[in-house]
């Protein structure tokens, strides 16, 4: 597997930054876009582009969201929300959307890329990003780890590319499970296929080994269940 940053342009703003894991041997191979949490594409966004690489042989990719208002590389501790705000409510859908699309149009000129497999995985933040890029890019697949503040997409759920496929924690405070009904029902009206998964004894973050509510058993169930998903939607190996 080989791990490295590089540079994207986009068609709003200045370059993005992203950080890329390829894995070794002979290609082509699918690929995932990887959605960072509220706290940059730091040590555990990294851990996860580098697992996806490893374990699965994709191309996984993961772009710095929060470029228009921060320094390249920007990460920043989980107990410093107070330093993410800025940056949180500097991205937009019309911002995420150029974000997506340049990341997907670097994918399409990669030659280690099957261009037909490419999917989406997202975390918290991340997990809207993900939504939203299954509405705005053509993949096969997309997940959404507890991810808050989809509501205000659904109005173009319609535009929705893939199967999804969601999970929550049933403890998460931060989430109201009547947010998560919105969602499911605006798929299911919409006739879009998804899986629905709340795992009941799971706080918010519960897949992050680097803070108190990780949980190791939902995030081991859970990563399963997503990279299943994953190697079911892409089809045949490449």
């Amino acid at each position: 597997m080989n791990s490295k940053r590089i540079s994207l342009k986009v068609s709003d703003a200045p370059d993005m930054g992203a950080y890329v894991s390829i894995p070794e041997g002979k290609g082509p191979f699918p690929a995932v876009l990887v959605f960072q949490e509220a706290f940059g594409v730091n040590g555990h966004i990294r851990n996860v582009t580098d697992r996806i690489a490893k374990e699965n042989n994709y191309v996984a990719i993961a772009p710095e969201l929060f470029h228009r208002t921060a320094t390249a590389g920007f990460e920043c501790g989980y107990t410093d929300f107070e330093v993410v705000k800025p940056h949180f409510a500097g991205i937009s859908p019309e911002g995420l959307t150029a974000d997506i699309k340049a990341t997907y149009d670097w994918l399409l000129q990669q030659p280690e890329v099957v261009k037909d497999k490419i999917g989406t995985i997202g975390f918290c933040l991340g997990g809207r990003v993900s939504f939203l890029a299954n509405m705005v890019i053509p993949v096969s697949a997309a997940i959404s780890y507890y991810g808050g503040g989809i509501p205000p997409l659904l109005g173009k759920v319609n535009d929705v590319h893939a199967p999804h496929l969601f999970f929550w924690g049933g403890l998460d405070k931060h989430i109201p499970a009547e947010q998560i009904t919105q969602v499911t029902d605006a798929m299911t009206k919409a006739g879009k296929p998804f899986i629905n998964t709340v795992i009941s004894y799971a706080d918010h973050g519960f897949n992050c080994d680097e803070k108190p509510v990780y949980n190791p058993q939902a995030a081991g169930e859970a990563w399963s269940m997503a990279m299943t998903f994953l190697k079911n939607k892409f089809g045949s190996s490449n």
